[in-house]
């Protein structure tokens, strides 16, 4: 009852990913439709039922943008696992504050880049400037597109039966990792 099911919007679109008991419900409540079906089968006293893979809404859901939530992770991604300063591509990356806090920095998307910990280390607690040191490139608030939300949520699942309903950049993206 806990496996993934894709919620597709009325017109299709990825919406989310819910659990299968969620999407049982949205079913027998008449809100929804199954697209998909996986191998699971809930025993009931009177009906076995196959468990949704995909399910369409009935009605159209209107929702924002969302936004990127401001993290370790995401500022990496960000900064695609590149110092900022050397320019070296690693795994091995800290968090480093443009304008220090100690001098009024804020905790912010525009003052946080990615930095090995040797040219964290060597910055230390002054500007790039006063360290003789250059950005590779401003940092900036990334953009969430429409999938964003459910493109981190996709990560490792590698459902099958979900990608004709995906769009070729998220089907992309499952396939990298």
């Amino acid at each position: 009852m806990n496996s993934p099911v894709l919620v597709l919007n009325h017109n299709y679109e990825p919406l989310n990913i819910c659990t299968a008991r969620r999407a049982l419900m949205l079913v027998l409540g008449g809100k929804a439709e199954v697209l998909e079906r996986n191998h699971h089968v809930v025993h009931t006293t009177n009906h076995d039922i196959v468990c949704p893979s995909v399910i369409r809404l009935g009605h159209m859901i209107r929702r924002p943008l969302p936004n990127v939530k401001l993290s370790r992770r995401e500022i990496f991604r960000r900064d695609h696992y590149t110092c900022q300063y050397c320019h070296r591509v690693t795994n091995d990356l800290t968090v480093d504050h443009v304008l220090p806090r100690h001098r009024g920095g804020g905790h912010s998307w525009e003052n946080l880049v990615s930095a090995c910990r040797a040219c964290n280390h060597r910055k230390g607690g002054r500007t790039p400037e006063e360290a003789r040191m250059r950005l590779l490139r401003p940092p900036f608030r990334p953009f969430a597109g429409p999938y964003y939300t459910i493109e981190r949520r996709l990560q490792g699942l590698g459902m099958e039966e979900w990608r004709k309903f995906l769009p070729h950049t998220m089907s992309v993206i499952d396939d990298e990792q």
